[in-house]
């Protein structure tokens, strides 16, 4: 099963902390075009993605429930 990803609305600005936020994912979908970006070394919270497609960067936060939020840099 894939893990799943959100796109972070300016709204959802609460910090969470925990287990899940030590969560790593081995790839994304980009929330701009789609496109499936393979990610080696794994990203996990706070890390910065780029889309190797589209080019959107994105600023990466796990939530305890050990899901991506991307929020657009």
């Amino acid at each position: 099963m894939a893990p799943e990803y959100e796109f972070e609305d300016d709204d959802d600005k609460k910090s969470e902390a925990g287990v899940g936020s030590d969560t790593k994912f081995k790839e994304f979908d980009c929330p701009s075009c789609n496109a499936n970006n393979p990610c080696d070394p794994p990203f996990g919270d706070g890390d910065e993605l780029l889309c190797n497609y589209c080019g959107q960067e994105y600023k990466v936060r796990v939530t305890e429930e050990g899901r991506a939020k991307l929020k657009e840099m």
